[in-house]
């Protein structure tokens, strides 16, 4: 999510050598056996759909009643033999870091599409520079990147009747603005792999004011734009003359007090954190007492015995990975396997527990991804409804009308700050 988003080495390794290396000074040298992800075993193969003629035709109704489709749901064609992938570091393993996370090697076995080429990046901003130089099949951008693909036709609509697993997504997921076209019909163009949520933690009494982690110097932020989303959600309670709705979509004025906000206590002790290890280091060593976290963070504290809260909030920021089809994929059909494979329940639940991040398909929730299925609250609707899920900043307030500030206002903000 956004310029430098947190981008996973694998947990096995953070919970094991990071953690020791940073955490033992502070006592929880047993973080290390206890934290919740471990290295992914091999996913095991789910059904594939059966090839038989390629996704072509006029637009149609999705037979699971999520949306239009842009073509007839017939099934997928022939594999074409190979595929190109642009994703972040962490969402696809083949084996290289260990031999029990791989789930490229069955994906190949199971559907004949051999993955030619596996491009992982840390940033947006170094995925929109492979995507200038080269076509993919399928990328997964974060939600400010999805929408300009979205906006620029660089991606294409999904037939979800084409989609194996679609239906076990939650509803909540798929209708993520993220994954979804901005001309009002509805159309889908990401499919849900993993999601995340944005929360504060603390040791000792609890902050006061839904503002606190602003007002501090000594706090740890997430180091992208779109945090300035949750720097508006805390306006939205402290200051309701601003009028701010949708933290995602600001009017001038709203961005402006947003930025101040921020900008109030900005200085050489606040930590605008890009990695996991930066933001535990910060927290354990006492170099802050408020952390812009995720719940695999709060976990990993309080399996080594620290007493670590989160900030009661009545809504949170978050944000859904996706996949998406490229609009040149060389081979679309490979794409749609693949979009089955990402989205399957055991792929899921190798990722999740690779990455630390929660699974989009619930039927994941069991074996190494349960822990983090609990931590992220993934099967209460009410807990999900709390959190407001990224999408990319646009002029016209997300197709609802009105003049709102676009994703590049925000982008230079944020460098004002973060220097």
């Amino acid at each position: 999510m956004g310029r430098y988003r947190f981008r996973r080495a694998h947990l096995g390794t953070l919970a094991g050598a990071l953690t020791l290396a940073v955490c033992a000074r502070v006592g929880v040298e047993a973080a290390v056996e206890r934290a919740p992800a471990s290295p992914a075993s091999r996913p095991s193969a789910p059904s594939p759909s059966s090839p038989s003629s390629s996704p072509t035709g006029s637009p149609g109704s999705s037979p699971d009643g999520s949306g239009p489709s842009p073509a007839p749901s017939a099934s997928i064609g022939k594999a074409e033999g190979t595929l190109q992938v642009l994703t972040f570091q962490g969402h696809v393993e083949y084996g290289g870091a260990t031999s029990s996370a791989d789930w490229v090697s069955p994906f190949e076995k199971l559907t004949g599409c051999r993955i030619s080429r596996l491009d992982r990046v840390r940033t947006s901003e170094e995925m929109a520079d492979k995507l200038r130089g080269a076509s993919y099949d399928v990328v997964s951008p974060s939600p400010d990147l999805a929408g300009r693909l979205v906006a620029e036709g660089e991606v294409v609509p999904l037939d979800t009747g084409l989609l194996q697993f679609y239906k076990d997504i939650p509803r909540r997921l798929r209708e993520s603005p993220a994954t979804r076209g901005g001309d009002g019909e509805g159309r889908v163009y990401g499919v849900p792999f993993l999601w995340g949520v944005n929360q504060v933690m603390y040791e000792g009494a609890e902050p006061e004011g839904p503002d606190a982690l602003y007002r501090t110097e000594r706090a740890a932020i997430r180091n992208t734009p779109l945090g300035i989303a949750d720097a508006a959600l805390a306006l939205r309670e402290t200051q309701p003359a601003l009028g701010i709705k949708d933290p995602f979509q600001l009017t001038a004025a709203q961005l402006d007090a947003a930025e101040k906000l921020l900008a109030e206590k900005n200085g050489p002790q606040r930590i605008y954190w890009q990695s996991s290890l930066d933001v535990i280091q910060a927290f354990a060593t006492g170099e802050v007492r408020l952390a812009q976290a995720l719940p695999y963070h709060l976990d990993l504290f309080r399996r080594a015995g620290r007493p670590v809260k989160e900030m009661k909030a009545k809504a949170m920021t978050g944000w859904v990975d996706s996949w998406m089809v490229g609009a040149d994929a060389p081979s679309p059909n490979c794409a749609y396997k693949w979009l089955n494979w990402v989205s399957s329940a055991d792929t899921q639940r190798a990722a999740a527990a690779w990455t630390g991040l929660a699974p989009a398909n619930q039927k994941a929730c069991d074996g190494d991804a349960r822990r983090l299925c609990e931590i992220y609250h993934v099967r209460d609707d009410r807990w999900l409804r709390r959190v407001l899920f990224a999408v990319r900043p646009t002029k016209d307030c997300g197709g609802l009308g009105g003049e709102c500030t676009d994703y590049p206002e925000w982008e230079k903000g944020w460098k004002s700050l973060v220097k």
